[in-house]
């Protein structure tokens, strides 16, 4: 018998009706998420799964599952399938010969080997093989089996998610490293938490950086925080503006290839940035940030939220287009832009309505390129392709966007840090606009988000070598 569990309903085979030789089998491959997710529930966090680095260190070839995951897919197979429905657990014996990797595809079998009537004890045995034929784990349940014939509808769509935070992280930086080494500047990371995302960010290649910064100030930060400056340049400044100033100006002269904001005030880079004609182009600058959210099914851009105040229709021209070019850069063929608003109808009492629809009629016109865009949408119609159905909503973006584009600043920032501090999103940004990419974070975020906006900003910058904007 080959298992299906997405069978809308389970039935069982009773004592009476098993017979000795009679089996079942389930086919399952092993993700990242199997592996986080059992580790999360059974509180066992040892490297060796977890930790890739780690388990490599030990003689392995990588990340392997939990033993007793293959265990726990034997239980699936006699609980919900064979004998199914109504079977007791009495006792497992286990051997485990082998281990599984994330990718691998797995057999699950159970055979019945003997019944004994007195009891309504049936012994199984039970095995786990690789996709090659190696056995991974075999071993000999003993369950009670069912007396009643039952069928029972499946699980009521209840589902584990595993959301990992760090992998869109690692993505970032697996396509960043591809690419090669570029100079940046780390403007006046003169905090703790700043000056460890750009150097996490040195540690994994993604660029050589230049420190523009106190000497003192900042030789006093790794000291007391144990970071170690390696090889890292330090641009000595007597303070953040000068830093500001002597960043722009490394970029405006092609030394630098990126900048990253450390522990100063963003108008502060802002200004010395625009301050240089060298570094300006037709694009008004603007800030976009991307989010791995753990209720959505993808990578999602949130623009302008740190940047520009209360945008006009011509600014916000440039800021989608922006977050289009951006969502392209990171592999997105044609993006997906919601223009958000309280509504979803045009209201023109409520201007973001009237800039949603006109800038839907832009892209249309071909006056924003590469994307498609729609609005106004609220919120929820515009993330929730039921939310929309429900309202009779037509798009070819609602439930599905890449980017969510928001009326001001002041929405955009409460939506951002909803995500992040309510949603448990990870979080990184940039600025685009200017001939460099600029990572920007604010002062409260940890070197991961640092370390994630420092990939965006690589990115970016390599394909700026392309076709400068």
């Amino acid at each position: 018998m080959n298992i299906d569990l997405n069978d809308a309903w389970l039935v069982n085979t009773t004592f009476d009706e098993l017979t000795v030789g009679q089996g079942a089998t389930m086919r399952r491959s092993l993700t990242d998420a199997d592996i986080a997710g059992f580790a999360a529930i059974s509180g066992d966090l040892n490297p060796t799964h977890l930790d890739e680095a780690y388990a490599q260190g030990e003689g392995m070839a990588g990340r392997t599952a939990h033993g007793m995951w293959s265990g726990a897919l034997v239980s699936t197979v006699l609980g919900t399938v064979f004998p199914g429905p109504g079977t007791r657990y009495v006792e497992q014996r286990l051997r485990f010969l082998g281990e599984a990797r994330v990718g691998d595809l797995l057999d699950v079998s159970v055979r019945v080997t003997s019944k004994d009537p007195a009891t309504f004890f049936v012994t199984l045995d039970c095995a786990v093989r690789r996709q090659d034929g190696r056995e991974l784990m075999a071993g000999e349940a003993v369950v009670m089996a069912p007396m009643h014939k039952q069928r029972v509808r499946s699980a009521n769509g209840l589902r584990w998610h595993v959301f990992d935070a760090a992998a869109g992280v690692r993505g970032l930086i697996a396509k960043a490293t591809q690419l090669g080494r570029l100079n940046c500047a780390i403007v006046h990371p003169c905090d703790t938490e700043s000056l460890r995302g750009a150097l996490d960010a040195a540690h994994h290649g993604l660029f050589t950086p230049v420190i523009v910064a106190p000497r003192e100030r900042i030789l006093a930060i790794a000291g007391q925080a144990g970071l170690d400056l390696g090889s890292a340049v330090i641009e000595d400044v007597p303070h953040s503006h000068a830093a500001a100033e002597r960043a722009a100006a490394l970029a405006a002269t092609g030394e630098v290839q990126a900048l990253m904001k450390g522990s100063l005030h963003t108008d502060e880079l802002m200004k010395a940035v625009l301050s240089r004609p060298e570094l300006r182009t037709k694009r008004r600058l603007s800030h976009v940030f991307r989010f791995d959210a753990p209720a959505y099914h993808k990578p999602l851009l949130v623009t302008d939220a740190a940047m520009n105040i209360a945008p006009t229709l011509d600014e916000k021209v440039h800021i989608v287009q922006n977050a289009i070019d951006l969502a392209r850069i990171l592999g997105v063929e044609t993006p997906k832009a919601a223009i958000l608003a309280a509504v979803e109808s045009v209201n023109s009492k409520m201007a973001c309505t009237l800039d949603a629809a006109a800038l839907s009629k832009m892209a249309d016109r071909g006056q924003i390129t590469g994307g498609i865009v729609d609005g106004p949408l609220a919120f929820d119609n515009a993330i929730s392709a039921e939310a929309a159905r429900t309202k009779g909503i037509v798009s070819p973006v609602a439930g599905d966007p890449d980017i969510l584009v928001v009326p001001d600043l002041v929405s955009g920032n409460i939506l951002a840090k909803q995500l992040e501090y309510l949603g448990g999103a990870m979080g990184s940004g940039v600025v685009l606009g200017a001939r460099v990419p600029i990572a920007l974070t604010s002062r409260a975020d940890g070197a991961t988000a640092r370390l994630a906006s420092a990939a965006l900003a690589v990115l970016v910058a390599h394909s700026y070598k392309a076709a400068q904007p």
